[in-house]
């Protein structure tokens, strides 16, 4: 570990002297890199300077323990000792989580996609649910979400709703949703009271910039026609809605919220992207012959993360075990404690990597 912080310490040196270099800012991407990465580094160097400080302390306790003749003395080196111990520990403890790798792309906005899955109705208005879900969680959060397309349930809520969420750290938070979802409860459209299972489906996709992912426009058929609003009234008389068909992959991509063409036609490409990013990481990790799951899944009631039961009250997150009995606030977008248990059990997971 020490060998590794070591290295760390003279990379945020040598990056603290290129970000002050003359020419530094004549390249934005670059610099832009370089100052997070500075910044990145710094909060571990500054740990790491804690941790030396204190096995500093502690190498003095110990020789004014093995040499002071005095009893005060050597009981205050003793005192000393039974502080720093403990400091040591943890600051170890709280290196190794900063040593662990971080996913890239955890910094970058997200789209967001739900879909309604098996269920019928019911799974539309829990889709419609799960969104205003994630609704609450952005606004609580400092984000920002836009929806991009969505097409209604036929009794409410979404059959699929698209939107894109921007801000500090979406992705590494929200990449935990990606999942099917499952909800037990009496739907509003049953008389016998029977209660019933429904799944939605949720992906998250880190967003992708243009320099991450490179689309030949040449291989993009454009469509253009009117947005809808609820009901598919038409809110705009233009041709400003976007839809792009990805002719190699037959991905398709539809953008109406701008009243601006080339606005929806931007926001389209990213989603494309962001899809486009996703097929090649799942290539590539069929290839190393990683065992990874789709994250749309295939909204059935057998492949799920998250089981929401109304009629007990209780949410319940099987990858990591861990339920609770408060829906009414997970459903108003308190899952930052979900979240919180995922990234402890996938940092604990990665740690246990690192050490076979």
């Amino acid at each position: 570990m020490l060998e590794k912080l070591e290295a760390i310490e003279a990379r945020f040196e040598e990056v603290g002297q290129l970000i002050v270099q003359p020419d530094a800012t004549s390249d934005m991407k670059r610099y832009s890199k370089l100052s997070k990465e500075y910044k990145d580094l710094d909060k571990i160097v500054s740990k790491y300077h804690e941790y030396q400080k204190v096995l500093s302390d502690i190498k003095s306790a110990k020789e004014l323990l093995s040499t002071e003749k005095d009893p005060e003395f050597k009981e205050m080196a003793k005192a000393e000792l039974d502080d720093l111990q403990p400091r040591q520990q943890r600051l170890e403890e709280e290196l190794k989580q900063l040593l662990i790798p971080k996913d890239p792309n955890d910094s970058k906005n997200a789209v967001l996609e739900i879909r309604a899955g098996t269920g019928g109705d019911e799974a539309a208005i829990f889709a419609g649910d799960l969104f205003r879900l994630y609704q609450r969680f952005a606004e609580k959060s400092g984000w920002k979400l836009e929806v991009l397309d969505l097409t209604e349930g036929t009794s409410g809520g979404y059959k699929e709703i698209i939107s894109m969420v921007s801000g500090a750290d979406v992705y590494g938070k929200l990449k935990f949703e990606s999942g099917v979802h499952r909800v037990q409860r009496v739907p509003t459209t049953e008389t016998q009271g029977r209660v019933h299972t429904s799944a939605a489906s949720v992906a998250v996709l880190p967003e992708m910039d243009e320099v991450d992912v490179e689309i030949n426009m040449n291989d993009i058929r454009k469509d253009t026609f009117c947005s809808s609003g609820p009901g598919g009234q038409s809110v705009n008389t233009t041709y400003s809605a976007v839809r792009l068909t990805h002719i190699p992959t037959g991905l398709v991509v539809s953008c109406q919220d701008e009243k601006s063409q080339l606005k929806n036609l931007d926001k389209a490409l990213k989603v494309l992207r962001s899809r486009l990013y996703e097929i090649e990481l799942q290539k590539h990790q069929d290839e190393v012959g990683a065992q990874r799951r789709s994250m749309v899944g295939s909204g059935d009631r057998s492949d799920k993360i998250r089981t929401y039961n109304y009629p007990q009250g209780r949410v319940t997150d099987h990858r990591i075990g861990y339920s609770v009995h408060n829906l009414p606030t997970v459903m108003d977008g308190e899952i930052g404690d979900f979240i919180e248990q995922l990234r402890i059990a996938e940092n604990a997971e990665r740690l246990k990597e690192g050490t076979d």
